[in-house]
């Protein structure tokens, strides 16, 4: 793939529902071409067939990886910026939702939800440095959760991973800001995704009290477009009701 070179170009991880099918469209609608990555090739094939048939010239790409198996991820994700093009934007969205009190959490368990939900992004930054660097510029946006700063019983693992994906944001800003590199972290509220149908959450919320996906992609989009000379370290994005 040869896009311009003023062509802004992303790669977008568990872009295959959710908040990553939204914001892939969402880049897709403001001229962004983006690189889809998740696991299913199936669901991804899906969602880029829709941005491709959008009446715009970003196109996407369909990238099947599957981001737990951890020693992959950084060269992977090295290869789709070789591969797609020098990367403008990383959106680190992909992770799992898991509910059982600390008490009851097996360290198998435990261990899913820090591979998945940190040690999987700290690889996909791994994965986009050097070519950020070395074209000093680039935005890393990192999708945290509310959990990161208020506790929720039984949340107690999900909570912690997402609390260390924020450290790992505060820290990525200091040490590469002076390479033009910004680093975004987005905190939602709950949010009406297909998260909440998975076999490792028990919960009943209200989903339609939720924020859409579309809202907080529209945050991470924000984020993304402004000029170089600014960044949004940490935004907090709840449903008006209230974090739930």
């Amino acid at each position: 793939m040869n896009p311009s070179s003023n062509q802004l170009r992303a790669i977008v991880t568990g872009a295959s529902s959710g908040i990553g099918k939204a914001t892939a469209l969402a880049f897709a609608k403001s001229g962004i071409e983006v690189a889809l990555v998740s696991r299913s090739a199936k669901n991804l094939k899906i969602v880029a067939d829709e941005i491709n048939a959008l009446e715009t010239q970003a196109k996407a790409s369909v990238y099947p990886i599957d981001l737990a198996i951890v020693d992959r991820v950084k060269l992977k994700i090295a290869e789709i910026c070789d591969h797609f093009g020098s990367i403008d934007i990383l959106v680190n969205n992909a992770g799992m939702a898991y509910t059982n009190s600390l008490s009851n959490t097996t360290l198998e368990d435990w261990q899913k939800v820090i591979e998945l939900n940190l040690n999987s992004p700290f690889q996909c930054i791994q994965g986009v440095l050097p070519q950020m660097r070395d074209r000093r510029k680039g935005t890393i946006i990192n999708v945290a959760s509310i959990a990161a700063f208020n506790a929720f019983p039984d949340w107690g693992a999900y909570g912690v991973s997402k609390a260390a994906l924020v450290a790992l944001g505060k820290a990525l800003s200091v040490e590469e800001r002076a390479n033009g590199i910004r680093t975004v972290t987005i905190s939602p509220g709950s949010v009406n995704t297909p998260i909440w149908d998975t076999d490792t959450v028990q919960a009943d919320f209200d989903r339609e009290a939720m924020l859409t996906p579309e809202i907080v992609a529209q945050s991470i989009l924000h984020t993304a477009l402004l000029p170089d000379y600014a960044v949004v370290e940490e935004m907090i994005v709840t449903p008006s009701g209230g974090a739930l």
